[in-house]
């Protein structure tokens, strides 16, 4: 399933008078259900604040964050986030992190949380390694548990927080692209924070541009390519889409676009 996302005049800062420090201000936009966007800002201008916000784990000051079954006030079972991090449990085996994920909610589904874990992490491409301990895995490996674990929650919603910026260049394209091939076929709504902005305009089908501190959203660009894109990715970045996408973002962002 997947379910629409409204934010509207979220505001949030931290400390008070003089220390006080405004990290969103008046962030306003909207998620279509099945939609795939991708934001992407400055570091340190608030993205991950923004995504704990939506998934319930800080509280604003004021504004709304609205889904299809109603208004967010702290974690929901329809709202799963990844991290850049893995945050997995350096002392569980892959399977026993991700049946973390799956008995969070087992009113979703009637099956058992192992049967469940042991389905996703087969589904990320990690059959045969269920009694591994993180320790034994590489980092494409941990983010892959990460994901299953994410998604064995069944959330409507998915937010991910950076999730490839710590990987090679190589494992990074590879999980682009199986993310691609999973949300396809997962049918989930998905909010993407990156610094990368080829990473955005290859998988997102909208880009949101946030300032710098206090943050807000200076801008949205469309990304006019073809779906599915994954098998398809030199000829994507080769296309004058693509180019032209990619020299927006740039100036929007201030960077240099030669």
């Amino acid at each position: 399933m997947s379910q629409s996302l409204s934010v509207a005049g979220l505001t949030k800062s931290y400390g008070s008078g003089r220390d006080s420090l405004t990290v969103l201000d008046d962030v306003s936009f909207d998620v279509g259900e099945r939609e795939f966007v991708a934001i992407v800002g400055p570091s340190g201008c608030g993205k991950t604040t923004l995504l704990k916000s939506i998934a319930g784990v800080v509280d604003s000051d004021s504004g709304d964050i609205v889904t299809s079954e109603g208004s967010i006030t702290g974690p929901s079972e329809d709202i799963a986030m990844v991290f850049q991090d893995f945050r997995l449990l350096p002392w569980k085996t892959v399977l026993e992190n991700v049946v973390v994920g799956a008995d969070i909610q087992p009113d979703r589904t009637d099956r058992q949380p192992e049967a469940v874990a042991r389905e996703w992490i087969e589904k990320v491409g990690l059959a045969g390694t269920e009694d591994a301990y993180p320790s034994e895995l590489s980092g494409g490996m941990k983010q892959r548990v990460g994901l299953a674990r994410a998604l064995a929650v069944d959330p409507d919603i998915l937010l991910m927080d950076e999730p490839f910026g710590s990987l090679d260049a190589q494992t990074r394209d590879r999980l682009q692209t199986e993310l691609l091939q999973l949300w396809d076929t997962e049918q989930k709504t998905i909010l993407f924070v990156t610094h990368d902005i080829n990473e955005a305009v290859y998988l997102a089908d909208r880009v949101l541009v946030m300032s710098a501190k206090p943050a807000t959203i200076t801008a949205t660009f469309e990304v006019d390519i073809d779906r599915p894109r994954w098998g398809r990715r030199v000829d994507i970045e080769g296309s004058a889409e693509f180019k032209r996408l990619k020299t927006q973002l740039r100036a929007e962002l201030g960077l240099s676009v030669s």
